[in-house]
């Protein structure tokens, strides 16, 4: 598993150790955000008897095939990144290095080595300006309004290339503003929390018209195990032309709310109100995001159901006594 130490990598190995599995974590540790956030997740992991941890950088070429090749690998669960819309704009190179090259580099891991099935995070961001909701896998997402979204469409292309080239199963997920306990401090409701509680003004951008497809971890936890399991053969796309053994999914709560409802909802979780600022829509972003999961309820039989309401107020209760406020 790659991004081991991260906001949805931790969670999933946590999932994965519970069931009896083996996890060879890698993660680069960088300072995108508070290092010491990841190391206290890894340090829940480390007394498991299943886990090994490396610390390994996805551009490593060397040490990336030297990892595919001490270890048979079964399954391979993709989730480090260049993350960030915004932070795209700032330091472009580290997409390129993370989510492009490094991303190469796992799949001729796994070309050289052969898994049973490579699971990789995409991101709702890459249906970019798309005016059709809710996105489905087989809208058109040729449209990118941030680097960050084009690199993810980009690890698309080059998946689909590496599975139908070398017959690699592969399956793609989309994932839909992912929150909960453990998140990344870069995300807009752990910097409100933060705000709100140090009562600072938080900025709402937009005007606060925005609408987000939160998705709660333990739902995209479930959706990522689900589909390990559900391995795709040649022509998995469907009429789509590819005969590669490949498919796409979106992993959202597909049911979007108003940034300006969010807040009150956080407000409610809080128990205290927030001091608003008005901004415009920043460079990168989208107005809305609304999944369409058909497709993996017919066929891994599940979709995201955690209302937002739920998910808000855990993540308070963890902020408030990881951090003692």
């Amino acid at each position: 598993m790659t991004g081991v130490a991260g906001f949805i990598g931790s969670f999933v190995a946590r999932r994965l150790l519970d069931s009896g599995q083996q996890v060879y974590g890698i993660d680069n540790l960088n300072d995108y955000y508070d290092v010491g956030l990841k190391r206290d997740r890894l340090a829940q992991l480390m007394p498991e008897a299943g886990f090994t941890f490396e610390q390994l950088d996805l551009f490593d070429r060397a040490g990336m095939l030297a990892l595919f090749r001490n270890h048979r690998f079964q399954y391979v669960v993709h989730l480090a990144a260049q993350a960030g819309v915004r932070y795209s704009l700032e330091n472009p190179f580290a997409y390129s290095d993370s989510n492009l090259s490094g991303f190469l580099n796992v799949l001729e891991g796994c070309r050289l080595m052969g898994v049973d099935h490579l699971v990789f995070a995409s991101s709702s961001s890459v249906y970019g300006a798309n005016r059709k909701v809710p996105f489905a896998v087989d809208d058109r997402v040729d449209y990118p309004v941030s680097l960050y979204a084009a690199t993810k469409k980009a690890n698309e292309l080059m998946a689909h290339a590496y599975s139908s080239l070398y017959q690699i199963p592969t399956t793609g997920l989309r994932f839909f503003t992912v929150y909960g306990p453990w998140g990344r401090p870069d995300m807009a409701y752990f910097k409100f929390v933060e705000a709100i509680l140090a009562d600072r003004p938080i900025q709402v951008f937009n005007q606060g018209h925005m609408r987000r497809d939160f998705t709660y971890v333990d739902d995209v936890v479930e959706g990522v195990v689900r589909v390990m399991e559900h391995i795709p053969v040649a022509g998995a796309q469907g009429d789509d032309g590819s005969q590669a053994p490949y498919k796409i999914y979106n992993i959202g709560n597909h049911q979007p709310v108003e940034l300006l409802r969010f807040i009150e909802i956080i407000e409610s979780a809080l128990e205290k109100p927030a001091k608003t600022v008005l901004c415009p829509m920043q460079p990168g972003d989208v107005p809305s995001t609304y999944a369409d999961v058909s497709d993996l309820m017919a066929e891994v039989g599940f979709a995201p159901n955690t209302p937002l309401t739920t998910g808000i107020e855990k993540f308070v209760a963890w902020y408030r006594e990881y951090y003692g406020v």
